[in-house]
């Protein structure tokens, strides 16, 4: 029997992902536990994992030194990034989670500063000949720009303060009330997101196009598979640029029958749920890859036109199962049984 256990940080909604890792670690012979971490003891995804913890924002300088003592306790194999701010820091402590024989899906520090940066990600990819939004910075907007535009955070997340910008009263304003923000040209077309799996050579195992039929507080509500060759292509153009490590998602719009990246994010996508369903378990590959067995591409290999839509659910807890507070040192404060 073989034994794998997976740390997933930042879990806050994700109990989607986390029970898609439960089952990768449970099947056939091999027995793990799904550990989850998270600043918040009332994120539903700690509640759906084996053992949860409560640690540092990832901008504090104890954060990965409590990772580490809870990787060390927990004896971890893998661990699974999940949020934008967090993806640099763990490309440049790489070192320190290797010399503990413990995997990290995430991208090359270079690949995660790009993506953080949605000017930059733009640039780099229209550098290489990959159609991406035009963008510019505030002071290189041009003098009377084609309106629509599109303005949001250059760093950034959720969709959290972009907006549509329909006259210079309004670029004015908005250049003003984001902070660092970043302007681009209006996409016009049906949105999608690009699933990519890729190995931890930067190898690409399986890349899934969905359609963004309905969002909702900048994540997928409803959404379809559609087996787009366009599609694939671009993840695959992209993936030759910039190398990555796991999973990514890759967003983008198709303007007149071209498909237009916007941004790319090096980590899970809120959409995963549908993309496992229809047949790419990035978390079973990512489970194989950590016990070192080969993984082979399967790119295309996926169910086309499965659709999803999404609803609330609920958990309830009595005071004392909400009551425990972060500590500066790390310490276990839920298990499930």
């Amino acid at each position: 029997m073989r034994s794998l256990n997976v740390l997933i940080t930042a879990a806050s909604r994700r109990v989607a992902l986390v029970t898609a890792f439960q089952r990768a670690i449970n099947r056939g012979d091999v027995r793990g536990r799904v550990i989850a971490t998270d600043v918040n003891p009332l994120s539903p995804a700690i509640r759906a994992a084996d053992r949860w913890y409560l640690v540092p924002m990832a901008d504090e300088p104890g954060y990965i030194p409590t990772l580490l003592d809870v990787a060390d306790g927990e004896d971890i194999d893998l661990i699974v990034p999940t949020i934008d701010d967090e993806l640099v820091l763990f490309g440049e402590s790489r070192e320190l989670f290797d010399a503990r024989d413990i995997r990290v899906a995430v991208s090359p520090t270079a690949t995660s500063r790009v993506c953080n940066d949605k000017y930059e990600t733009c640039r780099v990819l229209r550098q290489h000949g990959i159609r991406a939004a035009q963008s510019w910075l505030p002071g290189d907007v041009p003098a009377s720009p084609a309106f629509p535009l599109f303005l949001k955070p250059r760093f950034g997340r959720g969709g959290v303060g972009a907006f549509p910008v329909r006259s210079p009263r309004e670029l004015e304003f908005f250049l003003d009330y984001v902070a660092t923000p970043v302007v681009q040209e209006y996409l016009e077309g049906t949105e999608f997101t690009v699933d990519v799996c890729c190995n931890f050579d930067g190898r690409v195992l399986s890349i899934v196009p969905r359609e963004r039929i309905l969002i909702r507080a900048g994540v997928i509500d409803r959404g379809r598979t559609v087996r787009d060759a366009r599609l694939i292509a671009l993840a695959e153009a992209v993936a030759d640029i910039l190398p990555f490590a796991g999973a990514v998602n890759i967003q983008c719009r198709v303007v007149n029958g071209e498909p237009v990246v916007f941004e790319i994010n090096p980590r899970f996508s809120g959409g995963i749920p549908l993309t496992i369903q229809s047949g790419a378990d990035f978390p079973r590959m990512l489970a194989d890859l950590a016990l070192g067995r080969a993984v082979a591409p399967s790119i295309g290999d996926f169910r086309d036109g499965l659709m999803m839509t999404n609803y609330e659910a609920s958990l309830f807890l009595m005071p004392e199962q909400a009551a425990p507070r972060r500590t500066a040192a790390p310490s276990r404060v839920g298990v499930v049984a």
